[in-house]
């Protein structure tokens, strides 16, 4: 095997190192961490889930002296806290994706240089495939400011969506930072299957017909249906308008209620919402958990 074969498929420990540079951080690593995920693209995987093995270097910044103090370093819990909380926030289909967001989390703790990260699925076939990412806080994108953004989610019943000052009251609420609105189904009727699973479908396909006449009202109400299509535009403090199918269907705990309002406020919940504000005479949940207004 040519050095570059060997170095391709060498450990993470081993490829940190040849990359070090003139000047070598020191590093903390994880080895062969194996846990249980729903995840992938095909629908075989789909519904059950499979094993994926974590290997992870983390270079650190120099830290000063240390004084056997364990808050001065970067634990090693960091990483499995990581890896956890990633796989919490709903299901995916990208190895890639997991590998992003679980370097992106490791990279926001301060001590953290770059990161070297390794997921493999050990459950497809006799093999293992999988991914390595490098990661560095200099690359672009890579800090979660999205973290510290708390979002306006505003809920639109059709009167509004119809009314003919909603240009002007679009702009007033993008003068409020970051913007996620958030629809109702069309008054028109469904098609009724009388199966619970598959009408959960058509109503959520209802509400993002819904999102569609109101992008077509005004070209800054974009519809996005995934997280980083959020994250993205709440970082460039962009409006936008949430199609739920994806996170709805791919949450690990996932709204109790299919009302579209309820679903507005599980969305700003987990976004971390400033306030919730209400348009329409939709019932108002007794105890939110983030701020709600009706307009």
């Amino acid at each position: 095997m040519t050095d570059d074969a060997a170095h391709a498929f060498a450990h993470p420990e081993e490829r940190a190192a040849i990359l070090s540079g003139p000047q070598p951080l020191d590093r903390i690593s994880l080895r062969d961490h194996v846990v249980q995920a729903d995840i992938g693209a095909f629908q075989q995987e789909r519904g059950q889930t499979q094993r994926l093995r974590f290997n992870v270097v983390v270079e650190v910044g120099p830290a000063g002296p240390l004084n056997d103090d364990v808050d001065r370093i970067l634990s090693y819990d960091r990483i499995t806290e990581a890896i956890g909380a990633e796989l919490a926030v709903g299901r995916l289909n990208l190895l890639e994706t997991l590998a992003e967001g679980v370097a992106a989390r490791i990279l926001a703790a301060p001590q953290a240089a770059r990161v070297f990260l390794r997921v493999e699925k050990l459950d497809i076939g006799p093999y293992a495939l999988g991914v390595e990412i490098v990661r560095s806080r200099t690359d672009a994108g890579i800090a979660r400011s999205d973290d510290t953004l708390h979002p306006l989610v505003v809920f639109l019943d059709n009167a509004t969506i119809a009314a003919a000052d909603l240009a002007a009251r679009l702009t007033r609420w993008q003068q409020d930072g970051p913007v996620i609105l958030t629809v109702g189904p069309p008054d028109m009727a469904r098609p009724a299957t009388g199966h619970r699973p598959t009408q959960a479908r058509i109503d959520l396909l209802a509400i993002e017909q819904n999102a569609w006449v109101l992008a077509a009202r005004d070209p800054r109400c974009v519809v996005v249906e995934t997280r980083t299509e959020i994250d993205w535009a709440m970082r460039h403090g962009r409006m936008v308008v949430w199609a739920p199918s994806k996170l709805v269907l791919d949450a690990v705990q996932g709204p109790e209620s299919r009302d579209a309002v309820a679903l507005a406020l599980w969305l700003a919940g987990m976004l971390g919402a400033k306030r919730l504000i209400v348009h329409g005479d939709a019932t108002l949940p007794a105890d939110p958990f983030v701020p709600v207004t009706r307009a």
